[in-house]
């Protein structure tokens, strides 16, 4: 939606209340005229009440339509930053594996050992370029409402803690502080999923030497879990938004972090699904919390 588009409302607003009012004092000025001098009291009230609930649902109207105006720039810039960093995203990890393929090819000295560096390299792009398409998928089944749940009892304990495991063994050692034998029915997906998404969001925003913390444990009926980390946190006036699709917190241009906006949108979309509900706290004493809560 273009911004001149919001200016032409603004005018054509500016200009329907000056004739509004215009009207509204031409017919006062005729009821002086041609009334009675005992009826043009009550016709002044009578026009005055009317013209002020017009003037009312005109103003509302009004706000209404420049409301959805800047939703519709807002939604729109979300999505000209999502294909900016799509078609980052997508480069990015191709030009690198064309790379590390060509090199080996070229370079037949290389001994086995750099030889594997080169392919886990390639491979670590690919599965980076697997994530990203899976995010896309899931966010387009959630928004079709074609996503199904998959429920079975599950020892939530030994899942976390094996999936923490393993992302840490690819990433950085992370903290776990995890109750045993907690034993629920869940979509293990979306637990996996949501896990996933939050531990390289921790991993994006921690800063230079990441420390993370996953948590599962019970209060009362209810299984609580998240993750923690140290990082810089998010502003609070951006806190309510993170959730939302295609928000990213800064200037796509400038912003060094790699991402296309969808990872919180699918974890809150997924776990409200689930049944579960998702919170952004501030840690302490610095960084993200983000804490889900199941119910029996």
């Amino acid at each position: 939606m273009k911004k001149n588009t919001v200016i032409w409302l603004y005018i054509l607003s500016a200009y329907v209340i000056m004739q509004f009012g215009w009207w509204a004092y031409h017919l006062i000025d005729l009821a002086s005229i041609i009334e009675p001098p005992e009826k043009q009291r009550k016709q002044i009230i009578m026009i005055i009440g009317e013209g002020l609930v017009f003037f009312l649902l005109l103003i509302l109207g009004i706000w209404q339509i420049r409301r959805s105006f800047q939703k519709e720039i807002l939604i729109s810039n979300r999505q000209s930053n999502f294909l900016l960093s799509v078609t980052h995203e997508l480069k990015t990890p191709i030009a690198s594996s064309k790379l590390y393929l060509q090199t080996l090819l070229k370079r037949h000295s290389l001994d086995r050992d750099q030889q594997e560096k080169l392919l886990e390299k390639a491979l670590e792009e690919n599965r980076r370029l697997e994530v990203m398409i899976e995010n896309i998928l899931t966010a387009t089944q959630i928004e079709n409402q074609h996503f199904k749940l998959n429920i079975t009892e599950h020892n939530l304990s030994n899942e976390i803690a094996e999936i923490a495991e393993n992302w840490s063994k690819l990433r950085v050692p992370i903290k776990s502080s995890i109750e045993k034998d907690i034993v629920r029915k869940v979509d293990l997906s979306i637990i996996e999923t949501a896990l996933l998404n939050l531990l390289e969001n921790a991993y994006k925003y921690g800063g230079t030497n990441p420390e993370i913390e996953v948590y599962l444990k019970k209060e009362g009926n209810n299984v609580i879990w998240g993750v923690k980390d140290q990082g810089s946190g998010i502003p609070p006036e951006h806190s309510k938004e993170i959730f939302e699709k295609f928000v990213r917190i800064g200037d796509e241009v400038t912003r060094k972090q790699k991402g296309t906006g969808l990872g919180l949108f699918i974890v809150k979309s997924l776990l409200v699904l689930h049944g579960d509900k998702i919170e952004y706290l501030s840690n302490t004493p610095k960084g993200s919390h983000f804490k889900i809560t199941r119910s029996l």
